[in-house]
């Protein structure tokens, strides 16, 4: 069994900062590429950052310049650092994790954590 769970999601006055942190749990192999995406109400889930196992880095423009995606030093772990808040942010966000056990490659997806941005 593998388990993927964010937290640090929360309630936060627009400017104010958040880490989201995930962690995968269960007989892992190895971990490849992490994101984070969100999802608004009555809006399509979009991606909003991503690592890869070499490091490299992506973002949505919207997010670009206040948030940042990284590993954490346990090999399981994966943070979005958010910055500089806008009600815009407000939605579900969720860890996404490409998690190879065996000769089983499979995309595993968090229960997902609410932020909501508002004064």
């Amino acid at each position: 069994q593998v388990q993927v769970a964010e937290s640090g999601g929360g309630l936060v006055q627009p400017g104010g900062s958040l880490r989201l942190s995930c962690a995968a749990s269960g007989f892992i192999d190895r971990i490849y590429d992490m994101a984070w995406h969100r999802q608004a109400p009555g809006k399509q889930r979009e991606l909003v950052a991503f690592i890869t196992s070499t490091g490299t880095t992506g973002y949505v423009d919207s997010v670009k310049g206040r948030t940042t995606i990284s590993r954490g030093d346990a090999k399981n772990t994966v943070y979005l650092q958010m910055n500089s808040l806008k009600p815009e942010d407000t939605a579900v966000y969720y860890c996404k994790m490409e998690i190879q056990i065996g000769p089983s490659f499979k995309y595993y997806w968090g229960q997902g954590t609410q932020v909501t941005v508002s004064s």
